[in-house]
């Protein structure tokens, strides 16, 4: 699935992206860290892996989309 980075806050390596509908999705460090970045700019277009559906969407993986 692809999102556009949001926000990000390189302390804690949490942030969140907005997903193609405009809906924020939070992620934690481990979504991060699986990803294997070292930094994430608003704006960016990201690749992510998710879990559950609705309000239980949880983020397991960010990582930059490449074509």
């Amino acid at each position: 699935m692809q999102a556009t980075s949001f926000t990000y806050d390189s302390e804690t390596r949490t942030g969140s992206v907005l997903l193609d509908d405009g809906t924020p999705v939070d992620f934690d460090a481990a979504a991060f860290d699986a990803g294997g970045l070292r930094l994430l700019r608003p704006g960016q277009r990201v690749r992510i892996e998710t879990e559950g559906g609705g309000g239980s969407l949880r983020i397991t993986l960010v990582t930059l989309q490449t074509l």
